[in-house]
């Protein structure tokens, strides 16, 4: 089971961790049974806003789902959450294309990913997988807070104002700072996560539950619907849960009545699934900081350093005016060391004509398959973004 540590002492590169990770993919379909398998993953780690489910994914995760052939689909899910809208749309693309649809949870898929999961027909987790509460996340004066929590907390004040029959002095700010839209914004938010886990539990996890396994008798739509209402309003109550964080595990949905498939039950998935994650996040060690992928194909994205041309003088993010791209014989990147343990800033020289020395205090670009070792930790990262973007800035091949 110590799948970290048997890799890490193998000192891999990334391209032999993305090898191994393909590997590790064909067996999980295999073990499916010959299933389609796309992940769509994100770093949980890097406080980045890209790595929430956003309308850029949508393009890129099209593209990998339409290189697919099969009948059925697994999904593996690793994210933070996101957009609910984007996620409809997701859904609505692997819908249209399969009538079977597993959505496997090797590590943690919250908020909007628990959404996400809610329209598999079958939700495969593990002991150490989490999903979490729906409840609405609201951005307001650069602040956000739960959807629910706000609703809930002014129905205290009108409680306590029909109570007592008079309105709280503290309050007067709080509620003068409130608009009717602000609030009506909450409630449509917090119907729309429910409706969509209502309707997707109902038309999807919901399809094969035929008898009630208790009595025998036939399940009817309209049990179906109220159960699957009945699990959307209590993943929405934040209440319950307290903190929109916090990990809903196997035997939560069990208590809630969501059956779960235990992955960790079937040795040969559970290995298969939990190799593939260790090396998904031992990838994810790296500047890489999302995936869409399939057995055959990728999409990925990189933190890419700040290039500066060595000989323009430039502040970075600044956007130089009039280049003369003939001027320009290497650049620098500083590039931080995406290690949370580590954090160690290098500078990188990039050169663009033969024959130059790489300054005292500069390290050289990576000559082999664009790896670069962080000389402090030793992490690996994938500079290929990097290339790419000092030689469309310069207009020159690096050397």
């Amino acid at each position: 089971m110590s799948y970290y540590s048997e890799y890490i002492s193998k000192n891999l590169n990334l391209e032999e961790i993305i090898k191994e990770r393909k590997i590790q993919l064909a067996n999980i379909s295999k073990l499916r049974g010959g299933r389609d398998i796309l992940v769509y993953a994100s770093d949980l780690s890097k406080p980045i806003p890209n790595t929430s489910i956003d309308y850029t994914d949508i393009l890129a995760f099209q593209d990998q789902l339409e290189k697919l052939k099969g009948q059925e689909i697994d999904i593996i899910l690793e994210t933070p959450g996101g957009i609910a809208e984007v996620v409809e749309d997701l859904v609505k693309l692997v819908r249209h294309k399969y009538n079977r649809v597993g959505i496997i949870i090797p590590g943690w898929s919250k908020s909007a990913g628990t959404i996400f999961a809610m329209a598999g027909d079958e939700i495969l987790m593990g002991e150490a997988s989490a999903l979490g509460p729906i409840d609405a996340q609201i951005m307001n004066n650069n602040k956000q807070f739960s959807a629910e929590a706000f609703l809930e907390g002014l129905e205290k004040i009108k409680s306590e104002v029909i109570t007592t029959g008079k309105l709280n002095p503290a309050y007067i700010p709080i509620l003068q700072n409130i608009s009717p839209g602000e609030i009506q914004h909450c409630i449509n938010a917090q119907d729309f996560s429910k409706k969509l886990v209502t309707q997707w539990l109902t038309e999807y996890k919901f399809k094969y539950w035929d008898k009630h396994s208790s009595t025998g008798k036939v399940v009817t739509a309209d049990e179906k619907a109220e159960k699957a209402n009945k699990i959307a309003s209590t993943l929405c109550k934040q209440s319950d849960w307290l903190t929109h964080g916090r990990s809903i595990k196997i035997e939560d949905f069990e208590r809630i009545g969501l059956k779960i498939v235990d992955f960790s039950k079937n040795t040969k998935l559970n290995e298969a699934i939990l190799r593939y994650y260790t090396l998904l996040r031992m990838s994810f060690e790296t500047n890489l900081y999302k995936v869409f992928e399939t057995i055959d194909s990728q999409i990925y994205r990189f933190l890419v350093p700040q290039f500066i041309p060595q000989n323009m003088n430039l502040v970075p993010q600044v956007v130089p005016q009039n280049v003369n791209n003939a001027d320009i014989e290497s650049g620098l990147a500083d590039f931080i060391c995406t290690n949370k343990s580590c954090n160690h800033k290098s500078r990188i020289q990039l050169n663009f004509k033969p024959n130059i020395a790489v300054k005292v205090g500069n390290l050289p670009y990576p000559s082999e398959n664009d790896i670069f070792t962080c000389p402090n930790c030793g992490t690996k990262h994938n500079l290929k973004a990097l290339k790419l973007q000092a030689e469309a800035f310069s207009g020159k091949k690096l050397v």
